[in-house]
């Protein structure tokens, strides 16, 4: 299944801020697929797709996914404060593009349709779950809590990432493990659904 390459969190100290939700931006790249038959496409995603280090193997799709937060720190003389901490998440989603659509028949056609709409709801999903941990990365840092430095607030605030990220990642894994056991039972039922909803488009033109 797609595995997911996740990068460390980077935390910033910054100026006192007001606070704001996680954001998460997305961009996205593809690579080439050639192929006219079921056989020929399948070989060529897993030939072409990226390399995803922590398998050392090769995937039809890929997330990569750089935690940033930044957090602000109050002192008023006696305690330190985190006064704001807001994650930001960027994901390069990798996702294959069918180049030879053209010379296939419409079974393989059909066949590729759906695989590929599996392929980006599974990376789209892995960005969900990525969203909601630096939610709960935000949270968790700006609970209120009094420090006798900004440093050990500092300490503190690595403590809570680590422990956050580590969830998130345990969390990634898990949902490509169920994908995975679950892989080819969904896209026979995705592809028994796309040829009936076809069918019945025929029948009504």
């Amino acid at each position: 299944m797609m595995k997911k390459i996740f990068l460390p969190l980077i935390i910033a100290a910054t100026t006192a801020t007001p606070a704001a939700s996680e954001t998460v931006s997305k961009s996205y790249s593809y690579f080439g697929v050639g192929g006219t038959t079921f056989e020929q496409i399948e070989n060529d995603l897993f030939k072409r797709g990226p390399h995803v280090k922590s398998t050392g193997l090769r995937h039809p799709g890929a997330t990569r996914m750089n935690f940033t937060t930044k957090i602000g720190y109050a002192n008023d003389g006696r305690h330190c404060r985190i006064v704001s901490a807001d994650t930001t998440v960027k994901a390069s989603i990798v996702l294959p593009k069918w180049r030879q659509r053209s010379r296939a028949n419409t079974e393989v056609r059909i066949f590729w349709d759906t695989l590929f709409a599996d392929i980006k709801r599974h990376e789209e999903r892995h960005v969900e779950i990525a969203k909601a941990h630096a939610r709960e990365l935000e949270q968790a840092l700006r609970k209120p809590a009094r420090y006798r430095s900004c440093d050990e607030a500092a300490a503190r605030a690595k403590e809570i990432s680590a422990r956050v990220l580590a969830k998130h990642d345990r969390a990634q894994i898990e949902f490509d493990r169920v994908e995975g056991i679950n892989f080819e039972n969904r896209l026979l039922r995705l592809l028994l659904y796309r040829i009936e909803r076809q069918d019945k488009a025929g029948k009504q033109s």
